[in-house]
Order: structure tokens, then sequence, then C-alpha cells
């Protein structure tokens, strides 16, 4: 028997910091070796993490994204494959599983899959089990934002709205600071998402499109709009790295660091002109890979690192409910990282899936919009198209995609044996890889001719 005087003190339960931007690519850092990037908070921050090197957004498009990490399911499961349709509100998600668990939740910022109007009141019943919310549907007018806390009264963001949204996650947290119950705390931004232009002048000033370095997969007709997009771009970036550290610094000023999983993340790249492509949906590095960084109380035993597990959207969910010690639901088709994060087996087998399921938006078919299926692992990357083969890369020696190996009877073995996993893959996932209008007839969603849901403002 072990005498109680000398048991180890219980482990406490630990809070969770998720932060999400909106449409910030993962070669964006400093930490990653972009030269423009200016994110000292971020670069420091990522010496502390584990940071997966080869995230991905299994879906890189807002909501899809967003539903996902929510519910550890994929879009075809859940149903959020576009923009501006509802999650069902009956759905099993993190703060709903975490709340079951005696957590505290709260979330600030962004959401985008309440599909009932981007500036309409979200009544609690649809917020997915959050109880602490100031939050808008969506908007990317970030120095004139509304939001709406309890009641149906709109208010709105001082300034620039990630600023004071971070001020506010500051305030949860020093209100939180000696709490008994643990917390999850979901914050959304809106950058570094377009329009590129709108971050404070002081960041404004601190990048000039003549100075921006451009990657060499950018054609020379579009150059000159990659650099002005670029300079608004990393301004907003800039922005937020100060956001992150002011974050940082109230978990080690109210002590909460010791106990807090901080989790940073983005639901999207943005191609930004690179292949001559822009925004997200693609299924190139730009659009598809994600920053992707934990950082872990010493008493979990994990070890900062890069690591280069195949992680997706879907995965988030079920491994912060391990970590935190709560069950999963049956109802996630997500992988649980806590293990390699320890040291065992990447659970995905080194390979995972990103797709479009029905192009909208931005993508739409008139510019070059199509379904697609890719697998990608950190040395391929394939795809195929409703037609057959469309894309093989080989990203260790062509890490800006330049050299499109389908068809090229030297990789012929190679792109048969990634058509074989591919096809492996969705069958392990019960995806049929069917025309979007079939999934859009089965959710019974109502599109206009750019296959997009129309939005109340």
């Amino acid at each position: 028997m072990i005498c109680a005087l000398h048991a180890a003190p219980a482990v406490k339960t630990p809070n969770i910091l998720f932060v999400v931007a909106d449409q910030w690519r993962a070669q964006a850092f400093g930490f990653a070796g972009d030269p423009n990037a200016k994110t000292p908070n971020l670069d420091r921050l990522e010496k502390d993490c584990v940071n997966f090197t080869q995230a991905v957004a299994g879906m890189p498009v807002c909501s899809p994204t967003r539903a996902t990490l929510l519910t550890g399911q994929r879009p075809q499961t859940h149903g959020i494959f576009l923009n501006d349709v509802p999650l069902d509100p009956e759905a099993l998600t993190l703060p709903k599983e975490l709340k079951a668990g005696g957590y505290d939740t709260a979330c600030i910022g962004k959401w985008h899959i309440d599909g009932h109007g981007r500036s309409s009141f979200i009544p609690r019943e649809r917020r997915q089990g959050f109880d602490y919310w100031k939050v808008l549907e969506c908007t990317h007018n970030y120095n004139n934002s509304p939001y709406y806390a309890d009641g149906p009264q709109q208010l709105k963001w001082d300034g620039y709205d990630a600023i004071a949204q971070t001020r506010d996650a500051q305030s949860y947290l020093k209100d939180h600071a000696k709490a008994e119950k643990p917390f999850l705390l979901w914050l959304a931004w809106g950058p570094p998402h377009n329009p590129y232009e709108t971050a404070p002048p002081k960041y404004r000033a601190m990048f000039s499109p003549e100075k921006i370095v451009l990657r060499d997969n950018v054609p020379e007709a579009d150059r000159t709009a990659a650099r002005k997009n670029l300079a608004g771009y990393y301004a907003h970036c800039a922005a937020l790295d100060d956001c992150v550290g002011d974050l940082l610094r109230t978990l080690k000023e109210t002590g909460l660091e010791d106990n807090t999983i901080v989790v940073f993340t983005s639901d999207h790249g943005d191609m930004i002109e690179s292949h001559g492509q822009q925004r997200k949906q693609r299924p190139w590095e730009e659009s598809a890979r994600v920053p992707l960084l934990f950082r872990f109380p010493a008493t979990l035993g994990i070890q900062p690192r890069r690591v280069e597990g195949t992680i997706n959207s879907e995965d988030l969910m079920p491994t912060l409910l391990s970590l935190c010690g709560k069950p999963i639901p049956k109802s996630v088709e997500g992988f649980d990282f806590t293990g390699y994060l320890r040291g065992g087996d990447d659970p995905s087998g080194g390979a995972t899936i990103i797709r479009c399921i029905s192009p909208f938006g931005e993508y739409t078919r008139d510019h070059g919009g199509k379904e697609y299926r890719e697998v990608r692992s950190p040395r391929y990357t394939y795809a195929r198209d409703l037609t057959g083969p469309w894309l093989l890369y080989d990203n260790e020696k062509d890490p800006l995609q330049l050299n499109n190996l389908v068809g090229n009877p030297e990789y012929a073995k190679l792109q048969t044996e990634q058509d074989a996993l591919l096809e492996r893959k969705l069958a392990e996932q019960h995806d049929e890889f069917l025309p979007g209008s079939d999934y859009v007839a089965k959710w019974g969603y109502k599109v206009d001719a750019r296959g997009t849901v129309r939005y109340k403002p």
C-alpha cells in the first residue's frame, strides 16, 4: 500500500487556448523560411512547440475546415462542403465534449458555420457548446467589425478587430487564472484573409511591395499584383504575430502557461498568385498546407520538435480530447495523434487526403474549379479529377510544384503507386468521389450558377 502522504500530486486537467487565423498559409512565417515574414513571437513560440510541418486542411476553404475542426468529421459526413450552410445543432463537437467533461468554454471572433446570414445573431442552441460568446458569423471589414454577445444587440469591436478580440481573450484568461474548472478558449481571427490592404498603418508601413521576395512559382504576368497583395498580407500577419505575443505574455503573467495547451493554426492557406492562382480550395501547397503548432505543459511529457506526421483537420478534435483525458465520440473520423506526439507511429500511415467536393465561390468552374481528390505525403502530391489523373509532384525535389509528372513515362510506376494509394485511402474513408452536384442534391442545398450558396450579408 502506498502511503497517501507520499502519493504523487494529481496532474491538473489542461486548459486549451486554440487560435485559428483565416487564410494564413504554412509558408508565411520566419520559422518556415519566408524572407518577408516578420513573425518574431511565433518564431519564438515555434521553438517551444511540436510543429507539424506537413499539416494540411482536408478541404482548404473556410466553413468546411471550421466544421471539421469542431467535429472531427470530414466535410462529406458533416455536410459542410460549401460556405454559408449550417452545421447540425446536434453535432458532437469539441466544446460540447469538453463542457460535458467539466470545462468552461469560450469563443471569440469568427464563426462561419451557422448559415443563417453573415451578420445575424446566433442563439445559444446553435453555438455548439460554447458558453462565453463574442462572435460574428463572418465579416472581413476588420476595422468596422460587429459581433454579438449573449443578446441580439449588435456590438462593435474597437478598431482593428483581431487586436480587440485578443484583448478580450486576454481578459478571459485573467478572469480564469484561478478558476477551479479548466477552459477551452477558441479565438478565431479574420485576417490575414483579404482585403489585404486593411491592417493598421503601423504594420502596413513595415512592408513595401517593391521589396517583397516572390516565390518562384509566381508567373511573370502576376508579379506586380502579387507584390502589392503580399505587402498587405504580411502586414496582417505581423499584426497577428503581436497578438500572439500578447496572449503568451498573459499566459505567463497569470501562471496559466504551466497548464495550458496552446494550439496555433489556420483554416487554409492562400495562393496569392502562385501558379497564377488566387485564394484557396486549390490543391497546391500554398492553399492546402497550414501552420500547426502545439505547445504543451511539461506535465504532458511531450518534447518540442518538428515532425512530419500527416495530420489533417479532422485529427485535431480527437487528439485534443485524448490529451485532456476525455473519451472520443464514435462519430469522430479523425485520428488521435497523441501516441505519435509521444514517439509512436503516425496513425495516418504517412499520407492524408485533400479534397474539393463541389467547387464554389472563388474556385468556380469558369475559373478552373473542379472536383478533385488528392493524396499527400511529405514526399508526393497526387491528385485526380473526375476525368482521371491530374497532378503529380515530387515535393522533395520540386517543392514549388512546377513540374507536373502526370503522364511522364519515366514516372509511370510512381503514378500507378500513388493512384493505388489514393484509391485505398478513399475506400477507407468510404468516399465514392462523385460529382459535386450529387452531394449538393443529397444535402438539399440551393446553389447558384457558380455552385455557391447565396448568403444574407
